[in-house]
């Protein structure tokens, strides 16, 4: 549009035409002029080319002083137009913290607690149940993962020595605390024919305890304490995760020396180890030679003739210090999981002072055969 110049004195002694005339709101004040948008326009840039002899457009200021003082200006305004708004964005969605978030916030906790949480979970529930475990779960806190003080303080608790009467004896073993009012894991020759069962915890108290079922062919036993409740449970971990060469801590009660606690290290896998059945053929060993139940290995006698009924298991062989007595304790991994009982050690029939003593073959019934056979075992065992 043509912009209009005024010189200093134009115009101050003419009337202005439109001085006095009615308004109307709908009419322009100067035809020439386009009514004025509801809004203030944005600055206008020329775009393209312009008729012959014209300007660019006009400011958008302009639009003030041609309303306001009346101002002339021949052109046309170039308006733009009104640019659209943008599609409003979606609020985002709420997260629902509902009970899975809530679970997975109790894992995470239970997680970092390690397995201590465990037992803590089982008071609070009130529920008797064995706390079971992958090997990754932390029975010690990690900073003292392999420390055998520390294992040993976590784990001791949980084990107990087991006194069996006999009708020609006596036969004493160890066994591992599976639920808080008292069920006990052993090997079934520690309790096999006993007329009464006396079991020691770690704190010296002494308990009355049934059979609750056996199974002669994998060694195993469940025993039931008498009117026990809030004994410390342990963790059973998982044997498949086991490796050659892997810190193991035994605890057991050797020749009646409660808690006694050895370690070493898992020897080998998979030892097919062959132990009597026969429950009179296994005591008159005992009587006989270094104090030891008789197994077979690899084709040989160990502690005696086993007889001729036999069953065989797969074992973890371990060189940790196992004696008489050791048999039905707990074999431990770093993290304070219980991965397998201990059940059968070479010993020496005509051991002297001089050469008394473990040789570093022990052998323990994986947990995870343990835990299979434990429903059989509450149920009365395979033997009956």
């Amino acid at each position: 549009m043509t912009e209009s110049i005024r010189r200093s004195g134009e115009y101050e002694n003419h009337e202005n035409p439109y001085q006095g005339a009615p308004q109307h709101a709908s009419a322009p004040v100067n035809p020439e002029w386009p009514p004025l948008p509801a809004y203030r326009p944005a600055a206008q840039q020329p775009v393209g080319p312009t008729a012959a002899g014209q300007a660019p457009a006009r400011p958008a200021d302009a639009w003030s002083s041609a309303a306001g003082d009346g101002e002339g200006g021949g052109g046309t305004a170039l308006l733009t137009p009104v640019a659209a708004e943008p599609a409003p964005v979606p609020p985002k969605k709420r997260t629902r913290r509902g009970p899975t978030a809530l679970l997975a916030a109790v894992a995470i906790v239970a997680a970092a607690i390690g397995g201590g949480s465990a037992y803590g979970i089982q008071e609070l529930t009130g529920k008797d149940q064995v706390v079971a475990s992958s090997t990754t779960t932390s029975v010690v806190p990690s900073s003292r993962t392999g420390d055998v003080a520390s294992i040993a303080a976590a784990v001791s608790p949980s084990v107990v020595e087991i006194n069996a009467t006999l009708g020609s004896g006596s036969s004493t073993g160890s066994g591992v605390i599976i639920t808080s009012d008292g069920e006990i894991l052993t090997n079934n020759h520690v309790i096999s024919g006993a007329s009464s069962i006396k079991v020691s915890t770690s704190d010296g108290k002494e308990y009355t305890a049934k059979v609750v079922g056996t199974d002669s062919k994998k060694d195993l036993a469940l025993i039931k304490l008498e009117n026990a409740s809030g004994l410390r449970t342990a963790t059973l971990g998982n044997s498949d995760g086991v490796k050659v060469g892997d810190t193991v801590v035994a605890i057991g009660s050797p020749e009646g020396l409660t808690g006694t606690v050895t370690s070493g290290i898992v020897s080998a896998l998979d030892r097919d180890v062959t132990v009597s059945t026969d429950e009179s053929q296994g005591r008159q060993q005992q009587q006989q030679g270094g104090g030891s139940w008789p197994f077979e290995f690899g084709g040989q006698e160990f502690n005696g003739d086993t007889g001729s009924s036999t069953t065989t298991y797969k074992a973890l062989q371990t060189d940790a210090s196992l004696n008489p007595g050791n048999s039905g304790g707990a074999l431990i991994d770093a993290n304070g999981n219980v991965i397998g009982i201990n059940s059968a050690m070479y010993s020496a029939a005509d051991a002297t002072s001089s050469t008394a003593g473990s040789v570093g073959l022990g052998f323990a019934i994986p947990i995870n055969t343990v835990k299979a056979d434990l429903a059989t075992l509450r149920a009365g065992g395979s033997d009956s």
